[in-house]
């Protein structure tokens, strides 16, 4: 039986009979001494539980104060593999950022486990995080003060100015939206939101946001199917356009690999009979797939569309072009 067990068991005794004596706890619980008067004091110091020892009867009852109500303990519900569960869901979050965005909110969260712990939570939580780590390459920090304003105008449905820094062109613009929803996707933040500027649902990057102010003016609201309809359709982070399918063809050695990761939902696959992997998915805009397929090298082809094809061969001839003067290491 686990210490939350025991102490619903604790609970539902002396609820169920009015006054149980430690004896009779003991027989039940089939526990040592030591163990149930631990119990009984985390019960009552750490969880706040109204139990008392009365003389007269010789047992444990719930004290004047509570008036026969159900006394629910805080936490109850949680086994202790559910509590280290949340501890490692804890560590995921924390880890989403290095500007401690999350983990400042989620602190009293993390105190509360260590409560339901007991004593020595906080040494099986420092071990914890140890054994759990999170490693976040390319990361894009978001500035804390804007990360807060944008979540407080989503969740109070509330319109947000932002000037915002459009890099592909160089240019800021002032913009008033309407947030939809927060997307974290390759160790950055974006913003789903409809652009009263340019009356369209656009994606924003958090970190190019130069500023953001809360306003009274309500949101709009966009239904979240076409939220998802718009923004979910295309490969990447991309959104908007032409929907497009892309063929990819894998060495078999990269094939491995390649046929268990998921590059889009919607995507298809199928093993050739020469051990190679070919996968078709969705895009609408080809920069990011353009990326991510250089990356894999002459482990991957490009097979359709022609344009797609022809993408990939200036990239890969102005990449050698890079390298045509360079001197040859001896």
């Amino acid at each position: 039986m686990t210490k939350i067990a025991r102490h619903y068991k604790i609970e539902m005794l002396i609820r169920q009979r009015g006054h149980v004596s430690f004896a009779e706890m003991l027989a039940e619980l089939e526990v040592s001494r030591a163990t149930l008067k631990r119990d009984l004091e985390y019960l009552r110091d750490q969880l706040g539980a109204p139990i008392e020892y009365d003389r007269d009867v010789n047992g444990y009852r719930f004290g004047a104060g509570y008036g026969g109500q159900r006394h629910e303990l805080p936490g109850l519900w949680f086994s202790e593999r559910e509590l280290y569960s949340l501890l490692m869901a804890y560590q995921l979050l924390s880890g989403l950022d290095s500007e401690g965005l999350l983990s400042r909110h989620l602190q009293p969260l993390l105190d509360r486990i260590h409560e339901l712990l007991g004593p020595g939570g906080e040494n099986e939580t420092r071990v914890l995080m140890r054994r759990v780590k999170i490693i976040s390459a390319l990361r894009r920090p978001v500035q804390g003060e804007f990360f807060e304003r944008v979540g407080e105008a989503l969740v109070r449905r509330r319109r947000l100015h932002m000037r915002y820094l459009t890099r592909g062109r160089g240019s800021t613009s002032d913009r008033e939206v309407s947030p939809q929803r927060l997307v974290h996707y390759k160790n950055t933040w974006y913003l789903d939101a409809w652009c009263h500027t340019r009356e369209k649902l656009l994606r924003f990057a958090l970190d190019a946001v130069q500023h953001a102010s809360v306003l009274e003016a309500r949101a709009k609201d966009v239904a979240m199917k076409q939220v998802e309809a718009e923004m979910d359709t295309g490969y990447g982070i991309y959104a908007g356009g032409t929907r497009q399918w892309a063929t990819l063809r894998f060495s078999p050695q990269a094939a491995p690999w390649i046929s268990r990761e998921e590059w889009h939902p919607e995507q298809r696959g199928r093993w050739l009979d020469d051990g190679s992997f070919e996968l078709e998915l969705p895009y609408v805009d080809e920069t990011e797939l353009l990326m991510d397929v250089l990356r894999q090298g002459e482990q991957a082809r490009v097979v359709a569309p022609a344009s797609l094809v022809q993408s990939v061969r200036r990239r890969l001839e102005a990449a050698a072009g890079q390298y045509l003067d360079a001197p040859v290491p001896r």
